[in-house]
C-alpha cells in the first residue's frame, strides 16, 4: 500500500475512519527534561545492583509542601539499552514537566532500571520478571524510607512487560503500594486478587489498546470486564484506537508494528491531545487530573 512518512502503511490503515490519517511519531520532545533527573545506584542485600533514576518536586518545581506522592515507573522489554532515553520509554520524562506537576501538585518520580543485556544471538535477556519482585520492592521502599517525611501514596506505573511486573509488584506486596497503572498489558490476577483491591482500598487504572498488537483484547481482556467494572476503584481505558497528541493513529515499525501497543505514546502526552482536549471525555484533566483527585482520596 505504499510508505507514509518513510514507514510501512500497517495492516489495519484501511480500517480507520474516514478523514482519520497515521501519526509515525510522538509530538512531544525527547530528552528535554533529562537533565531533571538525578541518577543512582541501589544495591540489594542478595547482591543485585540496580541503576535508578530519580526526581525531587522540592528541588524543581513549587510542589504542595508535605507529604507528595511518588510515581514509579517500569520500563518495557529493551528500553534499558538506550540509557538515559530510557527515561522517557517509561512514560515518565513530561511528569517532572512544570505543566504535569503542577496538575499534580507536586510528585516525587523513581525509576527502577532492569540489567538487561542482549545474548549472542541479540535476544534481549534480564528484563523485567518474577526473580527481580524483592529487589524492586527493597529500592522502593529504601528509597522511602530515606524520605518517609515527604512521599505520600505510592503509584506504580508499567509499560509493556513493565505493566505486567507491576501487577506483579502490587499482587505481591499491596500493603505497600496504593495505585498500580499498567499500560499495554492484561497479567491480572484472578478474581480473589482483585477482591483483595476492593478490601483493602487499592486503585486500578488499566489502559490498554483495543487493537493492541500483542494483547488480544478481546481473549484477554472482556472476559474480566465484568469484574473489573464492579471494582471500588478502577478506571478502564481502552480506547479503539491509540493515537498520539496530533489526533493521528499512532504507528510505530521496529520490525513489527506496534502503533496499537505504544499507548504509552498517550500516557506521556497525559493522555490529552495537543490541542487541550482529552483522550478521553472522563478525564478531563487527562491522567495527572486522574492521580491528583485519587491523592486527595486517599487523604493527602
Amino acid at each position: 500500500m505504499g510508505d507514509v512518512k518513510g514507514s510501512p502503511v500497517p495492516p489495519w490503515a484501511g480500517e480507520m475512519e474516514p478523514g482519520d490519517f497515521i501519526s509515525t511519531a510522538p509530538t512531544y520532545e525527547v530528552g528535554k527534561l533529562f537533565h531533571l533527573f538525578e541518577k543512582s545506584l541501589y544495591k540489594h542485600t542478595d547482591g543485585t545492583e540496580l541503576k535508578y533514576y530519580f526526581y525531587n518536586p522540592f528541588r524543581h518545581s513549587d510542589a504542595m509542601q508535605g507529604k507528595r506522592p511518588l510515581l514509579v515507573f517500569l520500563h518495557g522489554t529493551s528500553n534499558s539499552l538506550v540509557g538515559d532515553v530510557c527515561i522517557n520509554y517509561t512514560g515518565a520524562e513530561l511528569y517532572a514537566s512544570p505543566a504535569y506537576q503542577k496538575s499534580l501538585g507536586g510528585a516525587h518520580i523513581l525509576i527502577p532500571v532492569a540489567n538487561e543485556y542482549r545474548d549472542e544471538a541479540g535476544k534481549v535477556q534480564g528484563a523485567w520478571s518474577v526473580d527481580y519482585l524483592e529487589s524492586v520492592h527493597s529500592l522502593i521502599m529504601d528509597f522511602l524510607a530515606e524520605r518517609k517525611d515527604v512521599i505520600g501514596p505510592i503509584i506504580l506505573l508499567g509499560n509493556s512487560s513493565g505493566a505486567t511486573f507491576v501487577l506483579r509488584l502490587m499482587d505481591t506486596y499491596m500493603d505497600d503500594f496504593d495505585v498500580v497503572i499498567p499500560v499495554g498489558g492484561t497479567a491480572l490476577a484472578d478474581d480473589s486478587v482483585l477482591d483483595k483491591y476492593d478490601e483493602k482500598g487499592k486503585y486500578l487504572f488499566l489502559a490498554l489498546g483495543k487493537r493492541d498488537e500483542f494483547h488480544d483484547y478481546q481473549k484477554e481482556l472482556v472476559p474480566r470486564l465484568p469484574r473489573l467494572e464492579r471494582m471500588k476503584h478502577c478506571f478502564i481505558f481502552t480506547p479503539d484506537w491509540v493515537r498520539n497528541g496530533d489526533k493521528g493513529v499512532a504507528s510505530i515499525y521496529a520490525g513489527i508494528e506496534m502503533g496499537q501497543h505504544c499507548l504509552m505514546n498517550g500516557v506521556q502526552c497525559n493522555l490529552m491531545f495537543d490541542d487541550g482536549t482529552p483522550m478521553d471525555e472522563r478525564l478531563p484533566h487527562g491522567l495527572t487530573g486522574w492521580i491528583a483527585d485519587v491523592v486527595r482520596e486517599l487523604g493527602f
